[in-house]
């Protein structure tokens, strides 16, 4: 160690430390050197320091009197204490290293002295291997368990429609044979009605050039309903001219030639006309029963093909509606569309409504199974145009129905709700009107309507509240108008609200109101209120005194006791009962 040779130096100093007083300046510093030797001196003596070799001990000693002579020094302290510090990273440095070394002869020392723990590390490998070849072994045995049992459902699933059990039940086996050759059966029967690709391409030619015919058929039909509605034109006024004579024929004629150039027909009147002129000539009897047998018959073949957009027209332009049904909706129901097309049901629904005829609707069931088709994919256009045009035969349900999706759409909530008003009116369901009115946010229209129907009371006033709370709407209801009684009675709806216990607040602020506005308000709502008796406002001011609002409750016993003269009344129902007679 580094601090050998500075303990040789250094245990040599005792005899240079004499001589030091000859280079010293003052006395004190000779002091300070020689009680630094005898500390040096007395700490080597205690702490029994070797005489020779490298001793932390000794080092320890030389290090805190190297300290002593820093503290002292004033010019050189830096530089010494730069000294001292590289002086203790050696010593550092050599401890480290000597610590390693140490460390090292100890684990040389530990194997071979203890050639046990090497055993012990063999037999401990030797278990381990053990271990891992029975894990192995048990791998390799969840391996053929796990074939085995995909091997048994693939055997599963070699006779479809059988378990493994009935695979090797024989009566299963026989049952299921004869269902399979009643399935073979069945199908060949089937067969035997198809054609062969060549007579399906002759059919399907036949067919284009049916319809190509039907297209300048319908061509024809169109310019001929112009010539009809003309000449039914020119007709009606020349009946007029003939019985009244006005004007001369030839300006008549004039007029009616600039006018008939005018004329067009719209797809509904051309539908009427066609309606008009040819329904006399509609088969009837046999030829209608052997007509509808091949119009169905057309109809399940466009159907079976998935060709539902040209079977959905087919079945609503059947003649006299006789496919525009449940039955034939629950077919569209019941299928689905390719991807990315329309649903089939929707389509059929959208056949219907294009082919009525000007003043005809759908059935009010056929009105409210297309509302929840339209809803559920979204076809607000068409449900649009269907209530504009009123194609619907409405009725309560259906106006539930566009309710409840506003509830769950609030974006387009007031178009449903407009909806379900218009669906309400034709009904004469006067108390949802008003409900529909006020989900809208129209609560002034909403009371106005109440007001201006004769048949609307107060008990369906209160329904209305009960089912959309409002106190903007209950302060326009018990309000009166010049010349009009309120339509909702004061006390009779506080009294009905507080006893509810979902909507005593709207009593309770509908109160507040009254006596912040002053005593003199209250009083004259209470003496205003000709349909609520005393016994009313005594069981309004009862429930105010139960719902611990005392004031509200003093408020109104004390306009109550300066009407009657008495000085006591009681706070409970009971006691209103009992003191009824006092105000009457």
């Amino acid at each position: 160690m580094s601090e050998l040779k500075h303990g040789n130096s250094s245990s040599s100093s005792n005899d240079e430390g004499h001589s030091t007083p000859d280079v010293l300046i003052s006395d004190s510093d000779r002091r300070f050197f020689q009680s630094l030797c005898e500390f040096i001196a007395h700490e080597k003596r205690y702490l029994q320091c070797p005489q020779e070799g490298a001793d932390e001990l000794r080092y320890s000693v030389y290090r805190t009197a190297f300290s002593k002579v820093i503290a002292r020094s004033t010019t050189y302290k830096k530089l010494l204490l730069t000294i001292k510090g590289e002086y203790d990273d050696v010593i550092r440095e050599l401890q480290r290293r000597e610590g390693e070394a140490r460390m090292v002869r100890r684990n040389l020392e530990a194997s071979t002295s203890h050639p046990r723990s090497l055993i012990t590390c063999q037999r401990r490998a030797a278990e381990l291997r053990e271990r891992i070849s029975a894990h192995q072994s048990k791998t390799a045995e969840l391996k053929e368990e796990i074939k085995r049992w995909k091997s048994s459902v693939e055997q599963s699933t070699w006779i479809p429609g059988l378990t493994v059990a009935e695979s090797v039940d024989l009566e299963a086996l026989d049952r299921h044979l004869k269902h399979l050759e009643a399935q073979r059966a069945a199908l060949l029967d089937e067969k035997s009605h198809r054609v062969s690709l060549e007579v399906k391409a002759e059919l399907d030619a036949e067919l284009q050039a049916a319809e190509r015919h039907r297209d300048q058929l319908q061509t024809k039909n169109n310019q001929l309903n112009v010539l009809h509605k003309r000449l039914r034109f020119v007709s009606s006024h020349l009946h007029t001219w003939e019985d009244k004579k006005l004007v001369p024929l030839e300006e008549l004629l004039r007029s009616m030639l600039e006018d008939v150039g005018q004329l067009s027909v719209t797809d509904d009147e051309a539908r009427g006309i066609d309606t008009e002129l040819f329904e006399d000539k509609e088969p009837t009897g046999v030829n209608e029963s052997r007509f509808r047998t091949d119009y169905l018959h057309r109809f399940t073949e466009l159907f079976d093909s998935a060709r539902y957009e040209e079977a959905a027209l087919h079945a609503a332009r059947s003649p006299r509606g006789f496919l525009r049904n449940l039955d034939t909706m629950e077919m569209f129901k019941g299928v689905k569309g390719p991807p990315s097309s329309a649903p089939p049901l929707l389509l059929f629904f959208e056949a219907l409504l294009t082919t009525l005829s000007v003043g005809d609707k759908l059935s009010a069931a056929l009105s409210l199974h297309f509302t929840r088709c339209a809803l559920e994919h979204g076809a607000t256009q068409l449900l649009t145009h269907a209530v504009n045009t009123n194609k619907l035969t409405f009725c309560e349900d259906l106006g539930d129905v566009l309710t409840e999706h506003a509830q769950k759409n609030r974006r387009a909530a007031d178009r449903y709700l407009a909806f379900a008003n218009v669906a309400y009116e034709a009904c004469g369901l006067d108390r949802k009107v008003a409900l529909s009115m006020c989900m809208r946010g129209l609560t002034h229209s909403a009371a106005s309507f109440m007001k201006e129907r004769k048949d609307f009371t107060a008990e369906d006033s209160m329904w209305v509240l009960s089912r959309w709370p409002s106190l903007p709407l209950l302060r326009l209801l018990t309000d009166p108008e010049p010349g009009h009684a309120a339509l909702l009675s004061v006390g009779v709806a506080c009294s009905t609200l507080l006893a509810d216990p979902r909507q005593p607040e709207l009593a309770l602020q509908l109160l507040d109101g009254f006596v912040s506005r002053g005593r003199g308000v209250l009083e004259k709502v209470i003496l205003e209120d000709s349909r609520s008796s005393v016994d009313v406002w005594t069981i309004v001011s009862s429930l105010c005194f139960k719902m611990n609002r005392v004031d509200l409750s003093q408020a109104i016993r004390s306009v109550l006791l300066d009407q009657s003269g008495t000085g006591a009344l009681s706070p409970d129902l009971e006691g209103a009962r009992m003191m009824e007679h006092i105000f009457l």
